[in-house]
């Protein structure tokens, strides 16, 4: 980091990690600078989920070394509980608990992690759900929503301890395609409130659109990293030619920049 920039909110430093014999991540290097949008695109088994994972401690690297606002995380002595307590996440499955209600599935961290009071837990998450126009279902239980109210109850969820950063892994990968559009547009709304986020995707006009760095990992390598417009537009290596070839041809990317 040169002289004048600011500490990246999350920073990755020749991160590997392996599954048996398996590399599964090749000596990562990432940055994600503060109100700062990064997309990882990739084949599926490129590494995406595994430097979510990593990130976020649910994973332990096996060398390099994972910072957040400077502190290195992936220090032994780093208290991991207090290190996700900074980091909200949201999957491609809801994981939310079928038998609480909406309002109860949000709470729950805020109020048994975080200490705060039902009152004041409940007041965030009603703020959160009316700003994700979500209000009319907070005494609601999950399996009367649809696909894409229970993911945008997912992100809620993930913002009510207030991150300082926000991983999505292939958040809308589980969804029907009609549904897809609304958590999306939480996507835009968040970024637009400049919310540091991470997203792994396969939703490549989204990522064109929203991010402002776009990471393609191939074979658990950062093979190409650039502003959207280089990447899509102009990549330069021939795999990531390749890959978007491919998403071209399969009409889930207009050719061009």
């Amino acid at each position: 980091m040169t002289s004048g920039e600011s500490e990246p909110v999350l920073r990755l430093e020749s991160v590997r990690k392996s599954f048996g014999g398996q590399v599964v991540l090749r000596d990562v290097d990432l940055a994600v600078p503060e109100h700062s949008v990064t997309a990882l695109i990739g084949s599926s088994g490129s590494g995406k989920s595994t430097l979510m994972r990593c990130a976020n401690l649910l994973e332990e690297i096996d060398d390099g070394a994972i910072f957040l606002d400077g502190q290195e995380i992936t220090d032994p002595r780093a208290d991991e509980d207090a290190v996700r307590r900074r980091i909200g996440v949201v999957f491609q499955a809801y994981n939310l608990f079928p038998h609480m209600t909406v309002l109860d599935n949000i709470t729950l961290a805020p109020r048994r992690v975080h200490g705060l009071g039902r009152d004041e837990a409940e007041s965030t998450a009603v703020e959160l759900l009316e700003r994700l126009g979500l209000a009319a279902k907070a005494r609601e239980y999950p399996d009367r929503l649809s696909g894409g109210q229970q993911q945008r109850v997912a992100i809620v969820r993930a913002l009510a301890t207030g991150p300082r950063l926000l991983l999505l892994d292939e958040i809308t990968a589980a969804l029907d395609p009609e549904l897809i559009g609304e958590v999306l547009a939480v996507v835009r709304d968040l970024k637009s409130q400049g919310m540091t986020m991470v997203l792994s995707t396969h939703e490549m006009g989204f990522a064109r659109e929203v991010a402002d760095q776009v990471c393609f990992l191939d074979g658990g390598v950062v093979l190409e990293q650039g502003t959207p417009e280089q990447v899509f537009g102009d990549p330069r290596e021939p795999r990531t030619q390749q890959f978007l070839r491919r998403i071209v041809a399969a009409g889930r990317l207009a050719p061009g920049g």
